[in-house]
């Protein structure tokens, strides 16, 4: 079985940030996605794999036998984007992206160029069905 590339680390956050954001605005948007992220969470920030901050955990395993743990939340202040990992993917879930704003969709991530281009309730809503959804079907770490 192949080893997960996205695993917790050691890094430091913040120093991670201030090296790899490539602007001030996605250095000050990361700041507010901590914020948001904790809060939604009650975790401390960690870095999860060389470029990802991740609050919280949770094991999962697939049919397939492949097993792992992931972030509840997190997020990466990447060069076109930033990447935002809040969102089940599940059909039953896609309402709660209706009308929060100016965003570009993965099969589980959500990609905005800077946070005031998406309404921050509903993604406070989306972050709660999320984390609702993980714990209900998840081991919570």
């Amino acid at each position: 079985m192949a080893k997960n590339k996205t695993e917790q680390t050691e890094a430091n956050v913040r120093e991670f940030i201030e090296a790899f954001a490539d602007s001030e605005q996605k250095k000050k948007d990361s700041y507010t996605l901590i914020q948001l992220m904790q809060e939604a969470t009650g975790q401390e920030p960690k870095m999860w794999g060389p470029s990802i901050i991740g609050f919280g955990s949770y094991h999962y395993k697939y049919k397939t036998g492949h097993e792992g743990d992931a972030p509840l939340l997190g997020f990466s202040p990447r060069k076109a984007a930033l990447s935002l990992y809040v969102y089940t993917g599940l059909d039953e879930h896609r309402y709660l992206l209706d009308g929060m704003g100016k965003f570009k969709i993965g099969k589980v991530c959500i990609y905005v160029k800077k946070l005031e281009d998406i309404d921050k309730d509903k993604l406070r809503r989306l972050m709660d069905e999320s984390l609702r959804y993980l714990r209900e079907n998840y081991e919570i770490q």
